[in-house]
């Protein structure tokens, strides 16, 4: 029978092409998800938790075969365009997110029904979907916003697989699969500029991804010996420089970084989170000799000068409202929580809801902004933040000059025509006006949420936590616990869905789903 007579009259053949597309290349994600997943079985029977075995080869047969009927039914897509590697990005992190959280349900049902004291409480919450997927998606997406009770004494089967989904989301699972499956012809560099990382990275070559996940892998190596000279134990070190690298903030302890209560630590995690904050090609220019690319890197200027600048006013905030502490306590204090929200990295060493007003502020504006562009960070980019400074400054020096004047555009060693600039900083505005857009409607959610639930809470903590949320960083002021109505979380998810593909591709993604509905109504 000819394709023709068995394709619906009412789906046109361009958005067929593009639905058999999306679903192969979907499939193909799917595939790393399963690769990582098979991992747990041997988790589980290393740390004698083999009770979680049969549940966790369900969550992968799944896995695996949601994989090989993707593939199969799809079609590979040979000319994709921006537009479709955006949909495969927004729609990509959603399947995974779904597909991640099956070995929660999974573990957590089995302790349920197997009656085992020693993790049910810790798994429990993770028994209802709706907590299962909020933990996936804020692994897969490096946020880390958690609803387990007590990390501590999870299971070290979930211990690893929250770890594992930062690591992997940390770069991304398009740009991982691209980087392992990827083919000349198969727009890989398509998908990878879908997941909005390849703006200003300047990082053409195909052949390269692949040396992305190189970089992590020897850099994680590197932040495991640097964590465990610091004193730490192989199993914390393993997963707390997997999550701090990669900017994600899980960690195996409960009160996150805080547990250990050593500066040593805390100090050492400085440079693990700086390193997840800085884009990539740099790195990786870096690391063949050339450091000019790291000194001169516009984007890491600004990073240290609002490193200094945030601690400096961190370290004035709690040296006035603590009664105990010394000054140097609250300069390490103040440095390692700055640099946790600025980079995006949501780990923390203070009580964030005991933290004054001010200092709440300063951490916002930082999980706003993020670090920069082509790192594993979120909020709206360093690289944006920068765009928005000079073009303002260079618009207003505008006004001193005649109006036929051509003035170029300096943003570092950029030199930018006015056609360009212009360009620039369009992107710029508007991306940086639709994350405040999306931010404004979680909070406005949330908070009606609380009203309604008959638990107000204080505007400045909602705000902080949705904050956290969209910029994928993890901190939380409290509010963020199993305890919180499903509406709250499904939206929290939403936001962390939307800051990890920074809006345009949600947008398209969406776009193309109400096209959808409307060609076959």
């Amino acid at each position: 029978m000819a394709d023709d007579e068995i394709r619906p009259a009412s789906v046109p053949a361009g958005r067929r092409a593009v639905v058999l597309g999306v679903t192969y290349d979907v499939g193909r994600l799917l595939g790393v998800v399963a690769a990582a997943m098979a991992s747990l079985v041997v988790v589980a029977l290393a740390s004698g938790e083999a009770a979680t075995v049969p549940g966790l080869a369900v969550a992968l047969a799944i896995t695996a075969g949601l994989c090989v009927a993707f593939v199969r039914v799809g079609r590979l897509n040979r000319q994709p365009s921006r537009a479709y590697g955006m949909v495969v990005a927004a729609s990509g992190w959603l399947v995974v997110a779904c597909v991640g959280a099956l070995p929660f349900l999974a573990v957590a049902w089995t302790y349920r029904t197997g009656g085992a004291a020693s993790f049910g409480p810790a798994t429990a919450p993770f028994v209802h979907p709706v907590n299962a997927l909020f933990e996936s998606m804020s692994g897969f997406t490096g946020t880390g916003l958690t609803v387990a009770p007590a990390p501590a004494h999870l299971p070290r089967v979930l211990q690893w697989w929250r770890s594992l989904t930062e690591w992997i989301g940390g770069i991304g699972v398009i740009v991982l699969t691209a980087a392992v499956l990827s083919r000349p012809w198969s727009g890989s560099l398509t998908l990878y500029e879908g997941d909005a990382r390849s703006k200003r990275l300047h990082f053409r070559a195909l052949p390269r991804l692949r040396t992305i996940v190189g970089i992590l892998a020897g850099f994680t190596v590197g932040s495991v010996a640097l964590l465990l000279l610091a004193g730490l134990p192989p199993w914390a070190a393993l997963n707390d420089a997997m999550t701090g690298l990669t900017t994600g903030g899980f960690t195996v302890t409960d009160g996150s970084i805080g547990a250990y209560h050593d500066p040593v630590v805390s100090l050492a995690l400085v440079p693990v989170m700086t390193l997840g904050s800085i884009a990539f090609p740099v790195l990786y220019l870096a690391l063949h000799g050339d450091y000019d690319a790291l000194l001169g890197d516009v984007q890491v200027r600004w990073f240290v000068g609002l490193v200094v600048a945030g601690t400096l006013a961190l370290t004035g905030v709690l040296a006035l409202v603590r009664s105990t502490g010394t000054l140097g306590a609250d300069a390490v204090a103040a440095v390692f929580q700055f640099v946790s929200a600025l980079s995006c990295t949501g780990f923390s060493t203070v009580s964030i809801g005991g933290l004054p007003s001010t200092a709440k502020l300063v951490l916002i504006l930082a999980m706003v902004v993020g670090g920069s562009a082509g790192s594993t960070v979120g909020g709206i980019k360093l690289v944006r933040l920068i765009t928005l400074s000079y073009g303002s400054i260079h618009r207003i020096r505008g006004s001193f000059y005649p109006a036929h004047a051509v003035r170029p555009l300096r943003i570092g060693d950029r030199l930018l025509t006015p056609a360009r600039a212009a360009v620039e900083i369009q992107e710029a505005a508007i991306v940086s006006f639709l994350w405040v857009v999306f931010l404004l409607g979680g909070i406005a959610v949330l908070q009606t949420v609380f009203l309604l639930q008959g638990t107000p809470h204080p505007l400045l903590d909602v705000v902080f936590d949705v904050a956290s949320a969209q910029g994928n960083v993890g901190l939380s002021s409290g509010l963020t616990a199993a305890s919180l109505p499903w509406i709250g979380k499904l939206t929290l998810v939403g936001n962390m869905w939307i800051g990890r593909l920074e809006i345009v591709p949600t947008i398209v993604f969406l776009r193309g789903i109400v096209a959808g509905l409307n060609a076959t109504a």
